[in-house]
Formats: structure tokens, C-alpha cells, sequence
């Protein structure tokens, strides 16, 4: 079984996050998303409007996904990597190179964004009305 992994935050689902998780899930057969938490969140001075527990169910609602872990950390990575199997490591191309040192570990791929959606850019767009 060839296993995938991937990370965000995944607020505000919208079909860029769908299209990621379905890209990354084609390269193949397992799905595992490392999901912020929300204590995470605040030390990378995000917020999320869903809290962590909402948006893990979310995404564990999806046939993409197999399983979601909480993400605590930037350094969790090569631990989860090896914990959980893992042969591809998948985030989109907007982080390209930033994850290059894992593929120490597994493969390293880095998939196209979908253009025009962003939960940025649904926060600034909602701010705005």
C-alpha cells in the first residue's frame, strides 16, 4: 500500500482544499492529513474559524481522506513520516522547497493550488461586506 501524507489548517473548506485532497489521495492508495491544531494555530499567529475538533470532522467526512492526525508542531513531520509509513509527502506548490529536506524520507511532491480560491482570500472578501 502506497501511503500519502499532507498538511494544513483547512478552514473554511472550499473546493481548492477538496481539489488538493483528491490530488494528493491519485498518488496513492492511503490519505493522511496532518491537520493544525488549534494550539499550533496560535503560535504561527493564525486563527481558525472552525475549531480543530470541527474541522477534523469535516475532513474525516471526505472519501479522499483516510485519516487526519493533529499537527502540533513544524518539526512533527519526519516523526509522523516514519511513524505512519509513509511514501509521499504532498503540499501544495506555493510551499515549494520548503519541504525538500524530507525527501530523506519519502517522496516529496508539490501540487499546483487552484487558482482563485483561498480561505484568505473567502476571510478578506467576508471582511469586506
Amino acid at each position: 500500500m502506497k501511503k500519502i501524507i499532507t498538511y494544513g489548517t483547512f478552514d473554511l473548506l472550499h473546493y481548492g482544499h477538496v481539489n488538493i485532497l483528491e490530488r494528493a489521495k491519485e498518488l496513492g492508495d492511503y490519505l493522511v492529513v496532518g491537520l493544525s491544531t488549534d494550539e499550533f494555530n496560535n503560535l504561527k499567529n493564525k486563527s481558525s474559524f472552525f475549531p480543530y475538533e470541527h474541522r477534523k470532522r469535516i475532513l474525516e467526512s471526505i472519501k479522499f481522506v483516510d485519516e487526519v492526525i493533529g499537527e502540533q508542531n513544524w518539526e512533527q513531520k519526519i516523526k509522523d513520516i516514519l511513524k505512519h509509513d509513509i511514501d509521499t509527502f504532498v503540499m501544495g506548490d506555493d510551499w515549494k522547497g520548503k519541504f525538500d529536506y524530507l525527501s530523506d524520507y519519502c517522496k516529496v511532491v508539490y501540487l499546483p493550488r487552484t487558482q482563485g480560491i483561498s480561505s484568505t482570500l473567502i476571510k478578506e472578501h467576508l471582511a469586506s461586506k
